[in-house]
């Protein structure tokens, strides 16, 4: 059944609120109505959720929902939708349950039956996507590969003809290394993205073969996640 779109939110029901991944302009009429109007907001962290509701001017309550009590607050959360309460989910940034806090959440309330509303908005992957410039007829997302070196080689290897894009998640602290890895399991000519600060003052796109792209991180301000976007082999700009 349809939601009353006169209504910001209904009892019982658990919202799904993608967030800004930097710039707050891009949070949406619609998410802000649902942050002030709900009951509770489930928060991966309510210092930084804090910042944004108190630039919406929300007085609603937030609760911490995060990786380490995820488990736990899965069900005492869905408890509070089954009881009437108005949920908002929420990450520090972008779309929850997408490598981040909210998979657990969304499957409590399937299974009990609780409606799950999505309100779209930000995801640093599709972002990235949109402006790279590689193909996006296609792509696998595997968000954060493995920190060790031979298990990313590994994957490098399983997928080096895979016909799609593959797109992942990688920290500051080991972007250099995944950018020679690339070069060393694919090959100098393999087409690559990677982009950073999204949306922010210093956001960065580095698009070409990977030979090119990886040394240019060296001696650069590495802040920030990045999202590394891999063309199929054959690919050319």
């Amino acid at each position: 059944m349809a939601e009353d779109e006169s209504r910001p939110v209904a009892a019982g029901h658990l919202y799904v609120v993608a967030t800004p991944i930097g710039n707050l302009g891009d949070l949406s009429s619609r998410a802000c109505e649902v942050l002030c109007a709900c009951d509770l907001i489930a928060s991966e962290d309510t210092r930084k959720t804090g910042q944004l509701l108190a630039r919406i001017e929300s007085r609603v309550p937030a609760l911490s929902y995060h990786e380490h009590n995820e488990k736990e607050r899965a069900q005492e959360l869905a408890d509070k939708l089954e009881a009437g309460q108005s949920i908002a989910l929420v990450s520090d940034a972008g779309t929850p349950a997408i490598s981040d806090p909210g998979f657990r959440l969304v499957r409590e309330c399937r299974r009990r039956g609780l409606p799950v509303v999505p309100v779209p908005g930000p995801s640093a992957l599709v972002t990235a996507l949109s402006a790279s410039g590689l193909p996006t007829n296609g792509f696998l997302y595997v968000g954060f590969l493995a920190p060790k070196s031979a298990a990313r080689k590994r994957f490098l290897q399983e997928h080096a003809d895979f016909p799609y894009t593959l797109v992942a998640y990688e920290s500051s602290h080991r972007i250099d290394k995944f950018a020679a890895e690339i070069v060393e399991q694919l090959g100098p000519e393999r087409i690559v993205c990677l982009a950073r600060e999204l949306t922010k003052l210093h956001e960065t796109f580095l698009v070409g073969p990977a030979g090119s792209v990886a040394p240019q991180l060296k001696g650069n301000n590495l802040k920030g996640e990045f999202v590394v976007i891999i063309a199929p082999k054959g690919f050319e700009l």
